[in-house]
């Protein structure tokens, strides 16, 4: 880094870096009014030493509260912009939270569905079923009507044969009655 000799008249000669220079150079002028002011102070009348020093001191305070307020509005910006981050966040995890809550009202919709679908395919199913079972069982019914009109027709046809052989043995018996008498 280069260096800058500064000089003064009251102050011995000091290096100092370029970076300092910007603000000694703030300093140095600070300085050099102050020492203006203290020679027009001691040299002139008590009239312009008072009104030099009161104007120095209310720039002095001009000067810090221009800083404190500069310093205030630096703060609200600041927090304008946290609070402005906060709500710009706190609007993308809303939307966020938005749509995962319409995603999971359709799923709750297709999932709701599919169980109306199931529960009607079950009793379906469940009546289907019952159907079958009852067709079965009137089928089973109805072989079984069929199988006994069967055997009563055989049985009908037994006894009107046996009735026949009954009636032939009783010929038969009077024909012998009287062949032997």
């Amino acid at each position: 880094m280069s260096s800058v000799l500064s000089h003064n008249k009251d102050q011995p000669r000091v290096r100092k870096t370029l970076s300092d220079s910007s603000t000694s150079s703030t300093a140095s002028t600070k300085s050099q009014k102050h020492e203006k002011l203290s020679r027009l102070s001691s040299s002139g009348s008590s009239d312009v030493s008072n009104d030099s020093s009161t104007n120095h001191a209310e720039s002095y305070f001009l000067r810090r509260e221009n800083r404190l307020s500069a310093r205030k509005k630096a703060e609200e910006e600041s927090a304008n912009n946290d609070y402005k981050k906060m709500y710009e966040k706190a609007l993308a995890t809303n939307h966020r939270l938005k749509s995962r809550l319409e995603t999971s009202k359709q799923e709750l919709a297709m999932i709701q569905d599919q169980l109306l679908r199931t529960q009607k395919g079950r009793a379906e199913d469940c009546s289907s079923n019952m159907l079958e079972t009852e067709k079965k069982e009137s089928w089973s019914i109805k072989k079984r009507i069929t199988d006994l009109e069967e055997q009563l027709q055989v049985k009908a046809e037994l006894n009107m044969e046996n009735q026949r052989l009954k009636d032939e043995n009783g010929a038969l018996i009077r024909v012998i009655t009287k062949l032997s008498k």
